[in-house]
């Protein structure tokens, strides 16, 4: 593979103990997240104990924040050598790009629900806390004035209770993640209306807008932050549980089950997501796949119009279960003056239709499942969205790097 982007870094100059080859902590991070090891701790706990990791690391044995850090300041890199790794995939004939199939999963961030707060409850914790600070602060000046009196004015006066230190940094978080709710409310205003103005401006990734007033612009009452991991939203995942997560996207070709679009966002809804991960598709491949398949969270009339003539799609109206029967298509042609949606409504009720929109329960669901359950993949390491992103391609990468590996005795090269 071409590394050189994570090789410039280290061409600018080296201060202090010269670093590891980056070709060695490249190989080492991905052979750790094949493997399902994803903490950086475990991964240096391997290179001490496990073979497979010893020969590969030729005895070289890095630290896990030596890992750690090498992770987090190569992770923006990763979608380039993603492409090139599909790149080879395509080369060894296990890309048809024949059928594919979208989907998203809620992977929790490496954050708790709990520590996010709603604007409304942060404007009343906000006066709560300032009333208590101000009672503190009373109560601490009567104390330094009787004890002025009792022991003198050789007290130094500057001891912070312990009580109001923790109120007052309370306080701040509260304030600061306050100001942001409110700058993200204005921002998510202007596009808005910038939105309006720019209809036909090329489809771009979602992402999780903050709900505001229209007459004021303030956030919504319900609107929240989180403090560990501002960017993650609370969101349901498929267990009907509030999480709080990012939604990860993945296009997988229904081939060999390899990804070729992938991308992480905040935003809990799908549909909007359709038109960016099918502009990944083509950046990635070079041309738009025959047919696309996607759950029901993908449906609507936007969607419908900006898949036409792009690729044959199969989106249902509505949720089916598995095993569902479905009511057979009407008989005859399609009438001319039919809606789109109706139209496809219609097309998922013919034999064709269902066969073709079961292919996305046997492609996208196991790679997912592979992900999460082989792999034990269930929570983000880092914390941001831009590290996010990075993580879920590597996880991406590595699957694809398993499907090579496997399809090995089957290879056209």
């Amino acid at each position: 593979m071409d590394l050189t982007v994570i090789h410039k870094v280290y061409e600018k100059g080296i201060k202090g103990q010269p670093p590891y080859h980056p070709v060695l902590m490249t190989k080492i991070l991905f052979y750790a997240y094949c493997r399902g090891v994803f903490s950086s701790r475990k991964i240096a706990t391997h290179l001490y104990e496990d073979v497979a990791f010893i020969v590969l690391a030729g005895g070289n044995k890095p630290n896990f924040r030596t890992i750690n850090e090498f992770r987090r300041r190569h992770i923006k890199s990763l979608p380039g050598i993603f492409v090139q790794i599909l790149k080879l995939c395509e080369k060894a004939g296990l890309v048809g790009l024949k059928h594919v199939a979208l989907d998203g999963t809620k992977i929790n961030a490496n954050a708790s629900k709990h520590k996010a707060m709603s604007y409304d409850r942060m404007k009343n914790e906000e006066q709560k806390l300032e009333r208590e600070i101000k009672k503190l602060l009373e109560k601490a000046n009567h104390i330094d004035l009787k004890e002025d009196k009792q022991f003198g004015h050789d007290r130094r006066g500057d001891e912070i209770p312990e009580e109001l230190a923790y109120r007052e940094t309370r306080l701040a978080k509260i304030k600061e993640a306050k100001a942001a709710l409110e700058a993200e409310a204005k921002l998510a205003q202007e596009e808005d209306n910038k939105k309006n103005n720019d209809k036909n401006d090329p489809p771009t990734p979602p992402r999780g807008k903050v709900k505001y007033v229209k007459k004021n612009g303030e956030p919504e009452p319900k609107a929240q932050r989180n403090f560990t991991d501002p960017e993650s939203r609370i969101m349901k995942n498929s267990d009907k549980a509030f999480v709080q997560a990012y939604n990860s996207q993945a296009v997988v070709d229904s081939k060999s089950q390899i990804i070729v679009a992938v991308d992480v966002t905040n935003q809990a809804a799908d549909s909007q997501h359709l038109p960016s991960m099918l502009e990944k598709v083509k950046e990635n491949i070079g041309c738009y796949p025959k047919e696309l398949s996607a759950d029901a969270g993908y449906f609507s009339e936007n969607n419908l119009k900006y898949l036409k003539g792009k690729t044959d799609a199969y989106i249902p109206g509505q949720r089916i279960k598995h095993n569902q029967e479905l009511e057979p298509a009407p008989r005859g042609r399609i009438p001319v003056d039919l809606l789109l949606p109706d139209r496809m409504k219609r097309k998922l009720r013919t034999q064709k239709g269902r066969a073709k929109y079961a292919l996305r329960k046997q492609t996208v669901e196991p790679v997912f499942g592979q992900i999460k359950e082989a792999r034990g993949f269930r929570r983000f390491l880092l914390r941001g969205l831009d590290l996010v992103r990075g993580e879920w391609v590597l996880l991406c990468l590595t699957h694809n790097i398993l499907k090579l590996f496997g399809n090995k005795k089957k290879l056209a090269w």
